[in-house]
């Protein structure tokens, strides 16, 4: 790592994140609502965005500044196994095809502004919709705590905040400044402030990979001398473990491993509160249709940035802390003026998706915490006023994880928060289909299911953790090592089913559900539920796959 403060890379650095500043504060006047004072306007920026806002958005939402400096980093470190985050992306398109254009047109006909709004209303079950709630809040802060760490490599590399040695307000005083701004912006504009700089951000992004993918291997003599030196560092023993550092291609005995982490991932990546607030930002269902299509072009991108990771070892990066490995990449491989750039698009990768989670956190304390136990009562200002607040409570959280905690144990608790999340897939996307599931099935499937992931990821241990060391484990009845999130997916959902059939023998009360068939199929505009929507044919399946209601 280079000695020092890199001036020109600083300079330039500084500038797009003054821009990006500048835009988040002017957000607050881009598509003014009238009323500012409530959810649907400061949570989800009055749900108006078109196709190109919205894919600007989840692409901001998705494909984080964690993603920029993790993904490559796991290549770096591992070999191809850290390529599975590529097919989860693409497994996860037709899929969210499926089942988003529903969520969409329940909720805008409805009101919900949250996953757990859903599920209170499908299942009439306050409870269910708790579990909901407090899942999506535990898994998003860790997460939050990521794009702080993905500031923080770009910082470290650059020389800004000094040495290990150095005062530990002083080391950390650009990272809180940064915390400043993006709390301060999001308090001000809400969902428009991450929306509008997400322009930004993407269009960065899309140019350093762009620019890395063809100028980095002339450097370097091409992708023949990139695979053949990597192939040779991913030989030498690691002493940690005794074993090769990675391979090139997965072997077999990790090939479980693999796809069952890719699929877990893929059906967990919907489930985060902040995919969904981005989704529900839209103005139409036709939009969520049209971006299930555009957004594999982050794919593309995604594939391209993961070889980053053969060319840092290629390029001789040595760096103690994975993490760092392409910020290092850039700084000695790009002019300063452009390491500066790509640190910008690191930066604000961070900044888009931290805003995002936070207001999604904030939205499933306000309405499904504090409106339902605390507060029935609650007016719209109240619930805005209360969210804006929890906004900068969760980022607080986030902060004060990142600066008194191992950057390794933040990864885990992600992996962790991951294993989490998955478990609200029986309920939400299971009830977006059929009402057959009974609400305390539900409730104590996503029990099991989160008893038996946290026992079996506490009993993980990794070179540098006794504890919560990956998020890899031995099926049961199987043998073979998978994905735990996976592996407690299916239990939850066997004990869902199996309680089901128990509780609908014994006739247990079941709760009210406030929705209708065609609510799921409504789109902007159209009259109220009581009016039968023309439905094209796969609207006429969605509508058949509903079961009862």
């Amino acid at each position: 790592m280079n000695d020092g403060v890199n001036g020109v890379a600083l300079a330039v650095f500084i500038f797009f994140f003054v821009l990006v500043t500048a835009m988040g504060f002017l957000a607050a006047r881009w598509r003014k609502a009238a009323n500012e004072h409530s959810l649907d306007e400061w949570g989800l920026g009055g749900r108006s965005f078109g196709t190109w806002v919205t894919w600007f958005l989840l692409g901001g939402d998705l494909y984080t500044a964690y993603t920029f400096v993790a993904v490559p980093a796991a290549i770096y470190a591992a070999g191809a196994a850290g390529f599975f985050a590529v097919p989860y992306t693409i497994l996860v398109y037709p899929l969210i095809f499926t089942f988003l254009p529903r969520l969409w047109s329940v909720s805008h006909k409805h009101g919900y502004v949250t996953t757990s709004d859903f599920v209170r209303g499908r299942f009439g079950s306050k409870g269910l919709s708790l579990a909901v709630a407090v899942t999506g809040i535990l898994a998003t802060m860790p997460y939050i705590a990521l794009q702080l760490v993905g500031i923080q490599a770009v910082l470290d590399v650059m020389g800004v905040g000094g040495g290990e040695d150095t005062n530990w307000f002083v080391k950390d005083l650009p990272l809180l400044i940064a915390f400043g701004v993006l709390a301060a912006y999001t308090y001000s504009s809400g969902l428009r402030a991450p929306a509008l700089i997400a322009f930004v951000k993407d269009t960065l992004i899309y140019l350093v990979i762009a620019v890395a993918i063809i100028y980095i291997p002339i450097k370097l003599g091409g992708f023949d001398d990139i695979f053949a030196r990597a192939s040779e560092a991913y030989s030498e023993t690691n002493p940690a473990t005794g074993a090769p550092r990675g391979s090139l291609v997965p072997g077999e005995a990790g090939q479980w491993t693999y796809a069952t982490l890719a699929l877990g991932s893929a059906l967990a990546l919907f489930m985060y509160p902040h995919s969904i607030t981005a989704t529900l930002s839209s103005r139409s269902r036709e939009v969520i249709r049209r971006n299930t299509t555009l957004l594999p072009l982050y794919s593309l991108m995604l594939g391209l940035l993961a070889l980053l990771g053969f060319m840092a070892i290629a390029a001789g990066v040595e760096v103690s802390n994975g993490q760092l490995a392409i910020p290092q990449l850039f700084e000695n491989m790009f002019p300063a003026w452009f390491a500066g750039v790509a640190f910008a698009a690191i930066g604000i990768g961070a900044l888009v998706p931290a805003a995002i989670m936070s207001i999604a956190a904030a939205n499933l304390f306000t309405r499904n915490i504090y409106k339902d136990f605390i507060k029935p009562d609650a007016t719209p200002a109240q619930e805005t006023k209360v969210s804006k607040v929890v906004s900068l409570l969760v980022k607080v959280g986030a902060l004060a994880f990142v600066l008194t905690m191992d950057k390794t144990v933040a990864i885990n608790f992600q992996l962790l928060g991951g294993i989490w999340i998955l478990q609200t897939f029986p309920a939400l996307v299971g009830g977006l289909f059929t009402r057959w599931f009974h609400r305390w099935a539900l409730l104590a499937g996503w029990a099991v299911g989160m008893v038996y992931g946290t026992v079996a990821a506490y009993g993980v241990a990794s070179p540098t953790q006794k504890h919560f060391g990956g998020s890899s484990k031995e099926i049961p009845g199987i043998g073979e090592i998978g994905y735990i999130g996976l592996t407690a997916f299916v239990t939850n959902a066997l004990v869902t089913i199996a309680l089901t059939f128990v509780l609908r023998a014994v006739k247990a009360p079941e709760g009210i559900d406030e929705t209708r068939p065609q609510d799921y199929t409504v789109d902007a505009g159209d009259p109220g539920v009581s009016t039968e929507l023309p439905l094209d044919t796969a609207d006429t399946a969605d509508t058949a796959a509903d079961g009862k209601h």
